[in-house]
């Protein structure tokens, strides 16, 4: 994509900000993606419930870990998996389709998490 100004007086073409080149000619390694650090699944205890939805929906819920602490997006995958069913992450809870609690409770266990109904 070409500069507003490209070929203009006005022009100032991008540069580095580490080595100073223009981002053309720029040799530097692109910066690592700081990795997040989560806490231990040991150190978290998960809640269990089912709750009816609209339409007699059953949804399996998994609540009370810390937001900032846990993965969703990566615990989600386990869950939906080991459960063979779809769910979501919503307002910090995982909520699997379906009256999972049992398989739930078991795959929350084997990772480490401390659970409770």
């Amino acid at each position: 994509m070409a500069r507003l100004f490209e070929g203009m007086p006005f022009d100032i073409p991008p540069t580095c900000d580490r080595c100073g080149e223009r981002e053309e000619t720029c040799t530097c390694p692109p910066e690592p993606e700081p990795q997040k650090e989560y806490l231990a699944p040991e150190s978290q205890t998960a809640r269990l419930s089912v709750e009816k939805r609209k339409k007699g929906k059953v949804v399996t819920v998994v609540s009370g870990l810390d937001p900032d602490g846990t993965d969703f997006a990566d615990l989600l995958t386990k869950l939906k998996n080991a459960c063979g069913a779809g769910g979501t992450v919503k307002n910090d809870t995982i909520e699997i389709q379906g009256k999972h609690i049992d398989r739930a409770r078991e795959t929350l266990e084997r990772i480490g998490y401390k659970v409770k109904k």
